[in-house]
């Protein structure tokens, strides 16, 4: 009996800890203030990336541009072959690494990257970048976190907000 009463008790105590919680309801002055903190930690960002890759241009006295986006890029070797496209399949010798001249990752170990321009699944500043190459050039692309594996980092080689650079050669594009 006194098990049967026992066990009674743990569920009355189960169902009352199981209440409902309630959510909770921003206001919109709420949303608004909490929006424009987010707008300007995400402005003071970007401001420090811009300083970081300009830092690094000038110390290696590099001669870049900076596209609308803030992918900075040099092209280094131009080709002869066809101008890049959406829908076509890319072949690319790479390195990918860090400011501090860490390598993350490289064709010369991992083998050339092949995507498809146009259709995702490589760095936004990449797909940027390479629609700008033809087959055979040879180009290097700086891009900050939101070009590249934003604030999280890829969870591997590339660490949380993190600027990249990319050093690439087109060697093929088919259709």
């Amino acid at each position: 009996m006194k098990i049967d009463t026992l066990f009674i008790a743990c569920l009355i105590f189960l169902f009352c800890s199981c209440k409902r919680h309630q959510q909770y309801s921003y206001s919109s002055k709420e949303y608004a203030e909490t929006e424009r903190a987010l707008v300007g930690a995400n402005r003071l960002l970007l401001k420090k990336d811009k300083e970081n890759i300009m830092a690094y241009i000038k110390q290696h006295n590099l001669d870049m541009k900076e596209s609308e986006t803030g992918l900075w890029y040099k092209i280094d070797k131009t080709g002869h072959g066809k101008t890049s496209s959406n829908g076509q399949q890319i072949t690319l010798k790479y390195k990918v690494s860090l400011l501090d001249g860490t390598i993350c990752y490289s064709s010369d170990s991992l083998g050339p990257k092949k995507f498809t321009v146009g259709r995702g699944g490589v760095e936004s500043g990449l797909e940027e970048g390479v629609s700008m190459l033809r087959e055979g050039d040879r180009a290097v692309f700086i891009m900050p976190p939101h070009l590249a594996e934003g604030l999280p980092g890829d969870g591997d080689k590339i660490p949380a907000h993190s600027i990249i650079i990319y050093e690439v050669e087109v060697l093929k594009l088919e259709p």
